[in-house]
């Protein structure tokens, strides 16, 4: 049940964590901490997805190492054995790439929720939410990293020629065929040799819900993908390749999210 809807949180209010990772493209020029200062769902917590990422590259939002999640999360307040509910007010769904963090770093897929339609929805319905922010009570959070849900340039470029894996690009089809310019500066236009594409917008709602599980697996078909092999999703910076892996996840639960980290914003230097 990684997708939750609002009545499902607002019964079970008392029984989650809640993280509010609301992050923006820089070109919108919106700042999702100050939104959350000035409004969220009560109890949340703010989840910077700029500065809980790796912080010795030019990449944006790459992993962090192990030691430096169990401190982030520990001063979050959160424990092992947490149930969490993952919330975003963004275009990109930030949400999901909380999502796969957590994920990642060893937390069980099934304490892992992402809020379906987030806090739009959530407001539309006129539901609390509050401008107070939660004292934390820091935790002792231990990391069970799991390496092999990411993939790095070596890997898929070795992939490129030996084909064991799917590589599912989530940009738009004008990113992904080249044909307008890359929002980051000093990328070439482009995509990965043999990458597929499914632009993360075709499986979300105008009101930012997931489609349904029925039109997200006719989504996936189309693509032409091959299956029988694992998937690894990439989309600009790790953000959006997060949405197709919380999307394949609703679809196959035998499915661990495998994402390459750097994408384009790597892969578009070289």
């Amino acid at each position: 049940m990684s997708l939750v809807d609002t009545n499902w949180l607002e019964k079970n209010f008392d029984k989650v964590k809640i993280i509010d990772c609301s992050w923006h493209m820089p070109q919108t020029e919106r700042n999702g901490f100050d939104e959350y200062k000035n409004n969220h769902i009560k109890n949340a917590i703010f989840f910077d997805l700029d500065n809980n990422s790796k912080k010795d590259t030019d990449l944006p939002h790459m992993l962090t190492d192990a030691k430096s999640w169990e401190n982030i999360v520990s001063n979050m307040g959160i424990k092992n054995d947490d149930q969490i509910v993952i919330y975003d007010n963004s275009d990109v769904i930030s949400s999901c790439r909380c999502w796969y963090n957590f994920i990642y770093f060893g937390h069980n897929p099934e304490l892992v929720h992402v809020l379906d339609g987030g806090l739009k929805k959530w407001i539309k319905e006129d539901r609390a939410t509050t401008s107070d922010i939660i004292k934390i009570i820091p935790s002792n959070y231990t990391v069970r990293e799991k390496k092999e849900l990411v993939k790095n340039i070596n890997q898929i470029n070795k992939n490129i020629l030996e084909n064991e894996f799917n590589v599912i690009d989530a940009r738009s089809l004008e990113r992904f065929k080249g044909s307008v310019p890359e929002p980051r500066k000093g990328l070439r236009s482009g995509s990965i040799k043999n990458s597929f594409c499914l632009p993360f917008s075709e499986l979300i709602n105008q009101d930012h819900t997931f489609i349904s599980k029925e039109k997200i697996y006719e989504k996936f078909k189309s693509t032409g993908y091959e299956t029988g092999k694992n998937i690894v999703f990439t989309c600009g910076s790790g953000v959006t390749a997060s949405v197709l892996a919380l999307a394949y996840f609703l679809i196959d639960n035998k499915y661990m999210p495998t994402i390459y980290d750097g994408s384009w914003s790597e892969y578009g230097k070289n």
